[in-house]
């Protein structure tokens, strides 16, 4: 009896634990797979956490994990595109830490929270299907950051499992890994110690059969050959991931739900619409005196004519469907334009510039300043020095994640309104502005001399907008920063590379053929398949951002698009070298100066002054 007594605690503890478990599978399922890339191993689990949401999935690599939940409504968005939300959070509390605000909680977001949202948008937003315009919400929330491993890229990762193991309709799974090359070795998903040793920091999504659907990469001045092997080893893991989360879809025997409506043109009204509108349509496409408004005038002239009379057509018809209907045609017709007459609609084959033209020390008052303009897209650069102590503070996470406190150099992008004739609110920063100036200080980081004496901010401000507005930035920058005096090591041009395909009619999925485009304009980029934006040097690469809006890139298409950018590249480097082709040796009289002057110690204490008087009153005379 007193051995049962005392057996009682166990037996009520293991009581509790089986009962704990039983709750848990009462739910459904646990599932959970290991992926091994490299020397770490890669988990996902779904079913134990947020099983209210379509989806769920749970990554974590060593001591970092992400959870990601996704949920889309049953009922139609009014909106005519996909409406998709993605949203990554990084609460204090994921690094042992309290907020430091006076209300001690999470305000607003980061601006690394919205980079790595657009990150993650970026990488799953080619594989909804067409048409699918539902009100869909990606969730991503840090829940532990060792300070090891980086979760941006487990976000991606949990986002497609999320996805495949919903019953919301996406053509997924994919996978994504960071690659950083050390020594000469290329490490998959490499620690923060050997990120910052490391020449490439590369994020690329892969979609199955080997393709591309994303890649985020910064670099120091790295070769191309450097780079494309850096991309290969990339996909060639990220299919491991893809594999694993196919397994677990098929565990859980996962259906597709079928929308009650998918938005698209009936066959029978594109084909009328084709009819009416195909003509003037390539009329206006092959006017090659068009500029970027009046061509628009131009198609929305067909567009207003043409819709009337499918109106009267298909009185019964909804709006969309006439509106599709001729983006359908038009679409068409400007592809078809490339893809058969090797014709671009401003007259250029598929690998010319722009005219460029570049004008440094536009304004003398400032400490440097640049405008630069290709075709018509314009952008004015201008370059401020500031005291060290006027860098930008990082929040506790972004400090935890990378181990930097201040930012010294920054760009800042701007967008107004007028620069694409429109009127709009001159609000505070948005996402877009964030991640196109992202790209372009990538760009230019890595030639700013790390021991410079000032902090340095560059403001580009973009005047007219007809694509490529983020490389012109990165080339204004350049050019200002040069005319400012800051030693950079080496000029900086950037360019976006576009591309229109054909697909397999037997095998969807399959390019049957395509053209690569150089120097994009605003409407290729919105009617083509691609926005692939590459910056570096005359030597090598610093920045790529490739966007895809089809659910894949074969490794032989992105290969040819590095090359084909790289050579564009170097013809506008010189360009810019004709405007300005080194740094100016001294910098202006306008700006500040900076000494530094050693107080011996026995003199300190009087510098000083009681309770620190004489350093504050210096302080206050100076502003510093």
């Amino acid at each position: 009896m007193k051995q049962l007594l005392r057996l009682g605690p166990t037996l009520a503890r293991l009581n509790v634990r089986l009962c704990h478990q039983s709750v848990w599978n009462s739910h459904g399922t646990i599932q959970k797979v290991g992926v091994n890339l490299g020397e770490k191993k890669l988990e996902i689990s779904t079913g134990k956490l947020a099983r209210f949401a379509d989806g769920s999935a749970v990554v974590q690599l060593g001591d970092t994990t992400v959870m990601v939940t996704a949920v889309s409504k049953t009922k139609p968005s009014p909106s005519q595109f996909m409406p998709l939300v993605v949203d990554y959070r990084q609460k204090a509390a994921a690094a042992g830490r309290i907020p430091t605000n006076h209300l001690r909680r999470e305000l607003g977001t980061t601006e690394n929270e919205i980079l790595t949202s657009r990150l993650i948008d970026r990488a799953i937003r080619p594989l909804f299907p067409a048409g699918y315009f539902y009100d869909t919400q990606v969730l991503c929330n840090l829940l532990a950051v060792d300070g090891v491993n980086d979760p941006d890229v487990l976000a991606i990762n949990g986002a497609s499992a999320a996805l495949t193991l919903s019953d919301i309709p996406w053509n997924g799974p994919i996978g994504a890994v960071r690659i950083g090359l050390v020594d000469g070795e290329f490490l998959v998903n490499p620690t923060r110690k050997q990120m910052a040793s490391s020449t490439i920091n590369l994020i690329v999504a892969g979609a199955p059969l080997s393709q591309v659907v994303m890649i985020e990469a910064s670099a120091e001045n790295v070769l191309q050959q450097d780079f494309c092997h850096a991309v290969k080893v990339g996909v060639k893991h990220t299919q491991q991931i893809i594999l694993a989360i196919q397994q677990m879809a098929r565990e859980a025997k996962v259906t597709k739900r079928t929308p009650p409506k998918i938005f698209s043109a009936p066959e029978e009204m594109i084909e009328h619409t084709r009819q009416l509108a195909s003509e003037k349509i390539y009329a206006v496409f092959t006017d090659f005196t068009h500029d970027k408004i009046s061509r628009d005038d131009a198609i929305n002239k067909v567009r207003l004519e043409t819709e009337e009379q499918m109106k009267e057509k298909y009185p019964h018809a909804e709006p969309y469907e006439v509106m599709e209907s001729f983006n359908m045609v038009s679409k068409e017709v400007f592809r078809n334009l490339v893809l058969n007459e090797y014709r671009r609609c401003d007259g250029r084959n598929l690998t010319s510039l722009r005219n460029i033209s570049c004008e440094a020390d536009v304004f003398k008052p400032l400490h440097g300043s640049a405008l630069f303009q290709r075709g018509q897209t314009q952008v004015l650069c201008s370059v401020t020095f500031d005291s060290l102590e006027s860098s930008i503070k990082t929040d506790i996470i972004t400090t935890a994640l990378s181990g930097v406190k201040d930012k010294n150099f920054m760009l800042h992008y701007e967008f107004p309104p007028y620069a694409t004739n429109e009127i709009g609110k001159m609000s505070g920063m948005n996402r877009r502005e964030l991640g196109h100036g992202a790209l372009a200080e990538k760009a230019l980081r890595p030639v700013i001399p790390k021991d410079f004496p000032f902090t340095i901010r560059v403001t580009s401000e973009v005047l007219e907008s007809n694509g490529s507005s983020s490389m012109a930035s990165a080339c204004g920058g350049s050019l200002a920063l040069m005319d400012a005096g800051v030693p950079i090591t080496s000029a900086v041009a950037g360019v976006a590379i576009g591309l229109i395909s054909k697909a397999n009619p037997e095998k969807p999925s399959e390019i049957q053929d395509y053209r690569i485009l150089t120097d994009i304009l605003g409407i290729e980029d919105y009617l083509g398949d691609m926005d692939f934006k590459l910056a570096g040097t005359n030597k090598g690469i610093n920045a790529l951002q490739a966007d895809v809006k089809i659910p894949g890139l074969p490794l032989k298409l992105v290969m040819e698009a590095i090359q084909q950018a790289t050579v564009a590249k170097r013809e506008i480097l010189v360009i810019m070298n004709n405007t300005i082709a080194k740094p100016r040796a001294n910098r202006k009289e306008n700006g500040p100066v900076v000494e530094n002057v050693r107080v011996p110690v026995s003199r300190r204490a009087r510098f000083v002054g009681p309770g620190g008087y004489n350093l504050r009153r210096l302080q206050a005379q100076t502003g510093q």
